[in-house]
């Protein structure tokens, strides 16, 4: 079982990865500086906070909710910021992978 101080961990990883994605966006395929720099930073320390948060849990359920909720994540960033198209299927596709990931824990 994960235990809340596990379970923050990967929240924060996984808003690292998933903040770090719109900054890749925004590098225009790491041809600004910033932005490149920002998104590398992000995943950098999502990376070792996922470490930290992995230290006594299982690869295969710790790896895979942070993905799961990195895409659910994704999704309402790519939305909000970018203002991509949001439909009903979409929102089905993260339901599904979130329902995934919380099978796992069984």
């Amino acid at each position: 079982m994960v235990s809340w101080k596990e379970l923050v961990l990967l929240v924060l990883s996984a808003v690292c990865f998933a903040g770090g994605g719109i900054f890749m966006k925004l590098s225009e395929g790491v041809s600004r500086l910033l932005p490149t720099l920002t998104f590398l930073a992000l995943f950098l320390v999502g990376a070792v906070v996922l470490a930290f948060a992995m230290r006594r849990g299982e690869l295969g359920v710790m790896y895979i909710a942070v993905l799961g909720l990195e895409a659910a994540l994704t999704l309402v960033f790519s939305i909000a910021f970018f203002h991509e198209s949001f439909s009903s299927m979409r929102v089905l596709a993260v339901a599904l992978i979130l329902t995934g990931v919380a099978l796992l824990r069984w």
